[in-house]
């Protein structure tokens, strides 16, 4: 027969629980409607960047750095802009600093290391920028056996990212393209559908193929170049300062979108644990309920047989 004090300890034990993963689901919530309206608020100006930004592109047919004055390696946009063979591909790996988020961290990571696996069996290898404890103390456990390498981490960025956060990201990714650690930018990240549901996907920076594919944009939509466009002071001077807004943007984007749906992962999960342990305290009250009246139901027996035997 059950013990009745560990039932109802254990019913104690899982409706202090509930609690906590209730209150979870309710700043989880509270918080993603406002990290939504940060993506789709940040959207519209990335498509209109990238758009801008492939329209000069396009116009341009030599890229030379003649008469710029370059202080940062972000700046150095001929250099960014070559296309190279490939040795090294960067990739900029956004997790969470936070668990308890389902399988939101697993499922990035999943990503990532098949991707890892891709190139690997191509000959190339990978360095990797990581945002996020999560992923940060992962995947250097997995580094030496998976044959990659940590290069730089991030584990300082809130909940709140900013465009800071960003360019401080695109500055060591950009530096290491420059001085040739790297042959690619590529970020892997998850971009936010609806409360329910994220999607990982990987953005595809440097080289610039597709400049929509960069932003995580599926749109049939073209852009060519105008041909009355005119560039003041010069195409050069131009692209040195859309370079770095563009990359800085798009890693910005990256972060929003990831926070949001970490967000959304977390309020599923915490909705559907406080889901669960409703369920399971109904299991255990019906449990203790059924010890007890077997309790009751033998010490009667005992009571009536002891009454019986004092008669005889």
């Amino acid at each position: 027969m059950p013990n009745l004090l560990d039932i109802k300890a254990r019913i104690s034990s899982i409706q202090n629980t509930k609690k906590i993963t209730k209150a979870m689901k309710m700043v989880a919530a509270a918080k993603v409607k406002k990290s939504q309206n940060r993506v789709l608020a940040a959207r519209p100006f990335s498509r209109a960047l990238g758009e801008a930004f492939s329209k000069v592109l396009s116009g341009v047919e030599v890229l030379s750095s003649a008469g710029l004055k370059i202080e940062r390696s972000i700046d150095n946009y001929p250099v960014l802009m070559q296309k190279r063979g490939q040795k090294n591909a960067g990739i900029l790996v956004v997790t969470s600093n936070r668990g308890l988020a389902g399988a939101y961290n697993a499922n990035v990571l999943r990503f990532v290391l098949k991707k890892i696996q891709e190139y690997k069996e191509q000959g190339i290898g990978c360095k990797l920028f990581v945002v996020g404890t999560k992923g940060t103390s992962s995947l250097r456990k997995r580094a030496a056996a998976a044959g990659f390498e940590v290069l730089k981490t991030y584990t300082k960025i809130s909940q709140e990212p900013n465009s800071s956060n960003a360019l401080v990201i695109a500055e060591d990714m950009a530096d290491a393209f420059v001085n040739n650690q790297i042959d690619s930018i590529e970020i892997v990240t998850t971009r936010f559908r609806n409360m329910m549901s994220y999607k990982v996907e990987d953005w595809k920076i440097l080289p610039v193929e597709n400049v929509k594919e960069a932003l995580g944009d599926d749109t049939n939509e073209s852009h060519g170049v105008d041909p009355l466009m005119a560039f003041e002071p010069d195409a050069d001077h131009i692209l040195q300062k859309m370079v770095p807004m563009f990359i800085t943007n798009i890693i910005y984007q990256a972060l929003l979108e990831a926070v949001a749906s970490e967000l959304a992962a977390r309020m599923t999960a915490m909705s559907s644990a406080t889901n669960n342990a409703d369920e399971m305290i109904r299991i255990l009250t019906i449990d203790y309920n059924k010890a007890r009246q077997a309790a009751i139901t033998q010490e009667i027996s005992e009571v009536v047989s002891g009454a019986d035997a004092l008669k005889n």
